[in-house]
């Protein structure tokens, strides 16, 4: 059973469609590359799948259940993670306090544990710190633990976003365009990050991005459609691709 279930879903912004009778599906532990030019209906269609754009027509399942109806909030605390493209961390808070803002309901006696310092908000709390760290160490940034978000670069940031989303082992991640500003080796660095926890943890991925190297699929939109799904060795020699791309 496909982890994530889009059929035919249509989003419109008035008298616009910027997402036209979109139709796929997401495996358990496959990575799902979206691509397309500029206007394409990507990022729109990451936030129909997370509930932050309503949906003129058309369902989204995620584990068989209907979630286009939900609240972002909701879908997010049902295993659909994403970052955004303009970030979305708190600038006075270290890069370890921003990756642990998102783990907080995973404490299980809530904030008033935490606050009163009840043992078990304390060993939650403890796994929570460990499993932050780590994974700031994995992408290379564990020596930015403790400096404040708003002192990191961009790329940095981006970086502190993703490991957030990551923290809480999430069934299913979606990440929009994640390598915009990183070097080309940080970018490798993530990309073999995002290898390993599939592999390991048998996460899902969908990416907004051209990435050969780790993509299992690549679906292709164009004017809010999709005009290809196929492999990463098929979608480059796709005729509707290369004329969405290059006009001819």
């Amino acid at each position: 059973m496909a982890l994530l279930e889009l059929d035919s879903v249509t989003v419109q912004f008035g008298g616009l469609t910027a997402v036209a009778g979109v139709s796929l599906s997401v495996e358990p532990g496959q990575v799902r590359a979206i691509i397309g030019p500029n206007g394409a209906g990507k990022t729109t269609l990451f936030n129909a799948i997370t509930g932050h754009a309503a949906l003129a027509s058309g369902a989204i399942r995620f584990r068989d259940e209907r979630i286009d109806r939900l609240a972002p909030d909701v879908v997010s605390a049902k295993g659909v993670r994403r970052t955004f493209q303009n970030g979305g961390l708190f600038g006075e808070l270290t890069a370890l306090e921003n990756v642990l803002a998102g783990l907080h309901t995973q404490v299980p006696t809530g904030l008033f544990g935490v606050l009163c310092g009840l043992p078990p908000a304390r060993a939650a709390e403890r796994a929570a710190t460990a499993r932050a760290r780590e994974l700031l160490e994995l992408m290379g940034i564990g020596h930015l633990a403790d400096q404040p978000a708003r002192a990191l670069s961009g790329g940095q940031q981006r970086m502190v976003e993703i490991v957030r989303a990551l923290a809480t082992r999430p069934p299913l991640l979606l990440l929009d365009e994640p390598a915009v500003g990183l070097a080309p080796a940080v970018r490798e660095q993530l990309l073999g990050v995002i290898r390993r926890l599939v592999r390991e943890d048998g996460i899902a991925v969908v990416l907004i991005e051209f990435v050969m190297t780790v993509s299992d699929r690549i679906v292709v939109l164009n004017n809010g459609k999709v005009i290809a799904d196929g492999t990463p060795a098929d979608v480059p020699r796709n005729r509707h691709v290369l004329e969405a791309y290059l006009g001819h």
